[in-house]
């Protein structure tokens, strides 16, 4: 995938107005609408001018959007851009990148047309982005908002309340957009799984006419974490053990994600990788997730003379042992 240059693919400075974007956009229309443009590529031109337009026509989607590219331009993302169409390759966007930025999206977003925009707006604004453009008499309910918060792995598995600051773009009293900020109280449930949404009722955009406001969908990310790995709905962390609790079996206490410890086997004559499971100890759900460790053999340092001497026992204990004899003459 690659990142695209909106800007340059309309032609216009980063610091370009509305006015700019509006009259750039409107120019390149002419020349590349398949119905009246003879240029061999018009239909592909025309798409990622539409989508750089609904990009940077937005306030929200723009900021954000500057915002992901400045971390590109320091280096935080891997392969930005470099042409009209975004000539760099292998871009990601850095873990976090839209955390505190709200956007007119929630989980319930049908398709509608945004289908054919690319990968690269996809996997940041969303493929199924709806927007509400209908004009409507009488009361019109606001807009939902979308965000995405981290969470530690304790906090998801056990639930907390947490304070979050959310940047969103707003029509001031002079009729002009300004950024306004604003912190939230939520509850995390326990249990919750990345890429489950919190719903915040009536803390989206407010509504027209008399019309409630809409909802604000949170989205939950896992934070990284130094012991545990999720796939799914299953826990996974590797377990170190001794060369003598491998070779004849131990049993050995390990920390679960839920807090706590528990108990478990490791049977004799097991090997690096061998796969354990606690059953029911991931996240929940229907199946439930599971605990799995993974062992990992840590061979003692030979530091002192007694412990050499035991390597040298054991290895005159299995000098028939060959641990390369898969690997042929």
């Amino acid at each position: 995938m690659d990142f695209k240059d909106y800007y340059r693919i309309l032609g216009v400075e980063r610091g370009a107005s509305d006015d700019d974007i509006r009259k750039a956009y409107r120019k390149l229309a002419r020349k590349f609408h398949p119905d009246v443009s003879k240029e061999a590529d018009a239909e592909t031109r025309m798409r990622e001018v539409n989508e750089a337009n609904d990009v940077l026509r937005d306030k929200e989607k723009r900021a954000a959007y500057d915002a992901l590219a400045d971390q590109v331009a320091s280096g935080a993302a891997a392969g930005p851009g470099t042409g009209a169409s975004g000539g760099g390759r292998g871009f990601n966007p850095p873990p976090g990148w839209d955390q505190g930025y709200e956007f007119h999206r929630g989980p319930d977003a049908g398709p509608a047309d945004h289908a054919e925009f690319s990968d690269f707006f996809s996997s940041i604004f969303g493929s199924g982005e709806q927007r509400a453009r209908a004009r409507q008499s009488g009361p019109v309910r606001g807009e939902d908002h979308h965000a995405a918060i981290e969470v530690s792995l304790e906090d998801a598995m056990a639930g907390a309340e947490r304070e979050i600051s959310l940047r969103a773009m707003e029509t001031g009293p002079n009729g002009q957009p300004a950024f306004r900020d604003r912190t939230l109280s939520i509850k995390i449930p326990p249990g919750v799984r990345p890429g489950q949404f919190i719903r915040l009722a009536r803390q989206g955009l407010p509504g027209h006419a008399g019309g409630e406001p809409g909802d604000l969908f949170l989205e939950v990310r896992i934070a990284p974490h130094a012991r545990y790995r999720i796939e799914g709905r299953d826990i996974y962390m590797d377990l170190p053990v001794t060369p003598s609790e491998a070779a004849l079996g131990a049993q050995v206490e390990v920390p679960t994600p839920t807090g706590g410890r528990v108990e478990v086997t490791v049977p004799a004559n097991a090997r690096s990788g061998l796969k354990l499971r606690v059953k029911n100890r991931g996240f929940g759900g229907d199946p439930p997730g599971h605990f799995y460790l993974l062992l990992q053999i840590v061979l003692p340092p030979a530091d002192n003379e007694s412990v050499r001497e035991a390597y040298r026992a054991l290895a005159q204990a299995t000098a028939a042992f060959d641990p390369r004899r898969h690997l042929g003459a």
